[in-house]
């Protein structure tokens, strides 16, 4: 084992995206994480397909993609701790853990003595994330929570999408589960805090993190923007609330993005557009005038951009010092060379398909980095190994249980 927590354990009881994230990230930073599954089916997003893993030698399915982007790093032990002798084999893994991932439904695990009260008086030291919908308190916190309800309900969905008026205007999603993803993060940070805090007191603590908390928090400039002007921010498209121009502009064969951050930038941007009086125009002078004149400014600019085709476009503005690109596809964004030269696709060994390609970790420690160790495990792949070097279990007691569906 290798990184800077190579010396944790974590019990990862979560399922679908935002825990397995949250484990996925301990385990690139060198974590051992044992992931908990149901006998028989696992994780739902196993079978969150197509597209599947293919078997190397028979061709047949295996995981989906889903469950593939969050697992790495893991072993996975199926236990079903409904049943008594699972219970307590979750309790013996938790008295060796430091690190205990759960999001089952507030109180969801109280009925099996798997409450963070309960596994407290086993092991005092063992840090306890519960992640929910809508967290452990409050008039919602025994509703289940999804990414796209969250979305909706926590005003990222109202802020997102073509403006009124527009064809297609309306509220829009994100394109991916970002709430789940932003919460995994935040789980995260809390682990390492209380790591920390740990270090220093011996004790371990619990930790609420809610989706809804976390999009409400990551609203960001948006939420400020109400907050402090009083009105509920519109849906502007890809255009910006606070900036101007930045956002996307159509070119002869599609569409870039120009991202102005500042005045000199405009003029650069005017200049290459042969535009060039419009930044000693007082209308278009700072940003905050360019954002009151926004409708007529964006006008111009559109005429201009359209005249020629996007790859001349991002070559002269990117020469110029204008932030531009193009709007890729995922074929462009892992082709493009900057991508490849961060290596963030990698590919790693896997035992029944030969190889699965993953999404790099963005994080670049000098000292400790990032260790790509095992590909996301097929379900129950580590339950014998566990259950014997952990537990001191025989194999006969394994079988035993085997036998009898709990593990």
């Amino acid at each position: 084992m290798v990184g800077p927590l190579s010396h944790v354990t974590v019990l990862d009881l979560s399922r679908v995206l935002a825990g397995p994230w949250a484990a996925q990230m301990l385990g690139d930073l060198g974590a051992e994480v044992l992931k908990i599954e149901r006998p028989g089916s696992g994780d739902d997003t196993r079978t969150w397909g197509p597209p599947f893993l293919r078997d190397a030698a028979s061709g047949a399915n295996a995981d989906a993609a889903y469950y593939l982007c969050a697992n790495r790093n893991k072993k996975s032990v199926t236990v079903d701790f409904t049943a008594p002798a699972g219970r307590a084999i979750i309790e013996q893994l938790a008295c060796r853990a430091d690190i205990l991932i759960e999001n089952f439904k507030t109180g969801g695990l109280r009925a099996y003595g798997l409450d963070y009260a309960s596994l407290k008086k086993l092991n005092p030291r063992l840090i306890y994330c519960s992640i929910t919908g809508f967290g452990q308190t409050g008039p919602y916190a025994a509703r289940p929570g999804y990414d796209f309800l969250i979305q909706a309900m926590g005003g990222l969905m109202s802020i997102t999408g073509r403006k009124d008026g527009e064809p297609g205007a309306g509220p829009q999603k994100a394109g991916v589960a970002v709430t789940d993803i932003l919460t995994g993060l935040y789980a995260v940070i809390g682990i390492l805090a209380a790591l920390a805090h740990r270090e220093r007191g011996g004790e371990g603590q619990h930790i609420d993190v809610a989706l809804l908390d976390v999009q409400v928090a990551c609203l960001a400039n948006q939420a400020m923007n109400y907050l402090l002007g009083g009105r509920p921010p519109e849906r502007l498209g890809n255009a910006h609330p606070n900036i101007v121009p930045y956002q996307d502009f159509p070119t002869a064969d599609g569409y870039m993005v120009v991202a102005v951050g500042n005045d000199a930038q405009f003029a650069r941007l005017c200049a290459e557009l042969g535009l060039a009086e419009l930044a000693r125009d007082a209308r278009f002078a700072d940003n905050p005038s360019r954002v009151a004149n926004r409708e007529p400014l964006l006008a111009m600019l559109c005429a201009a951009t359209a005249a020629r085709p996007t790859a001349e476009w991002v070559q002269r503005l990117q020469d110029a010092g204008v932030p531009c690109g193009p709007i890729n596809a995922l074929d462009g964004v892992f082709a493009d060379p900057q991508v490849r030269a961060r290596g963030m696709r990698i590919d790693m060994p896997h035992p029944t398909a030969g190889s699965v390609p993953q999404v790099a970790n963005p994080l670049r420690l000098s000292e400790t980095p990032v260790a790509y160790r095992t590909a996301p495990p097929a379900l129950g792949a580590q339950t014998r190994e566990v259950l014997e070097s952990m537990l001191g279990m025989s194999a006969a007691d394994v079988d035993a249980l085997a036998a009898k569906g709990i593990v």
